[in-house]
């Protein structure tokens, strides 16, 4: 695959990736893949992977600056004191 076809392919949000590999995993579950459809359905999953796991790493970075530098365990009632 090209980076055109890289782009051109590449998920508009991360949720909708998220439903995509989702998509995946069941058709593979399926067993009804032939051979070549399996190793297609695998190779994307890999990228859709690699896009989730970016844009959860841009997410952490964020929230790093938002929280000075200091990445926190969240706990619910402390959200609340604020």
């Amino acid at each position: 695959m090209t980076r055109k076809a890289d782009a051109a392919s590449a998920p508009a949000s991360f949720e909708q990736a998220i439903e995509e590999l989702e998509a995946i995993v069941r058709a593979m579950e399926d067993g009804k893949l032939p051979l070549e459809g399996a190793l297609e359905r695998y190779q994307r999953g890999v990228e859709l992977i690699r896009h989730c796991q970016s844009a959860l790493d841009a997410a952490e970075q964020k929230v790093q600056i938002l929280e000075d530098g200091l990445l926190r365990e969240f706990r619910p009632d402390d959200a609340r004191d604020e």
